[in-house]
């Protein structure tokens, strides 16, 4: 258990980020399954427009620091190119 006032404040902090980073996430992570439930069901208009609603959100997350850049690029390249060969 935390000894010092400033540990106790960085505990209770964390906790607070814990759950705005993992809200984040979860909203990217919505945002990418609207997009592949609709490269799914194979409809290339409705994909591509749910990947262009996802591409700020994942972004927004890079700049955030909740997910790494090259993650959200490699995630981005793998859902484009799955919606080009539509």
């Amino acid at each position: 258990m935390a000894n010092t006032p400033q540990a106790k404040k960085r505990i209770l902090r964390n906790a607070n980020r814990a759950a705005i980073n993992g809200a984040r996430i979860s909203r990217i992570r919505n945002f990418v399954k609207k997009v592949e439930a609709a490269i799914a069901g194979g409809d290339k208009e409705v994909a591509a427009a749910a990947l262009k609603a996802a591409q700020p959100e994942m972004a927004r997350g890079v700049a955030r620091g909740v997910l790494h850049k090259n993650t959200v690029a490699r995630k981005m390249s793998r859902l484009s190119k799955r919606i080009a060969a539509l």
